[in-house]
C-alpha cells in the first residue's frame, strides 16, 4: 500500500474540500487513486475526474495503470484564453 500526498486545485478543492490529503491506495495505480476519490467524494468528483488530469510527480498521466509517485495533482479541466 502506498501513501501519496495528493493535492486538490480549483474545482477539486472544491469537490474535495480541502486543498490536499495523504490517502493509501492499493494498488498503487492512477485508476486505484481515481476510484478511491470517487468512493469519497461521489459524484462531483466523477465530474471533475472525467475531464480533468492527474499530474504524477509533475508529468500529466491519463493511463488508469501508470504507477504512482509521492505526490500527484488532480486538476480539473481548464478554459484557455
Amino acid at each position: 500500500m502506498a501513501d501519496v500526498l495528493v493535492r486538490y486545485f480549483a474545482a477539486a478543492a472544491e469537490v474535495a474540500g480541502r486543498e490536499e490529503e495523504t490517502v493509501a491506495v492499493e494498488p498503487a495505480t492512477v485508476g486505484a487513486l481515481q476510484d478511491d476519490l470517487v468512493a469519497r467524494y461521489g459524484g462531483g468528483m466523477t465530474r471533475v475526474l472525467r475531464n480533468g488530469s492527474f499530474l504524477v510527480d509533475g508529468v500529466v498521466v491519463r493511463d488508469p495503470s501508470r504507477a504512482l509517485g509521492r505526490q500527484v495533482d488532480v486538476l480539473p479541466p481548464f478554459a484557455g484564453g
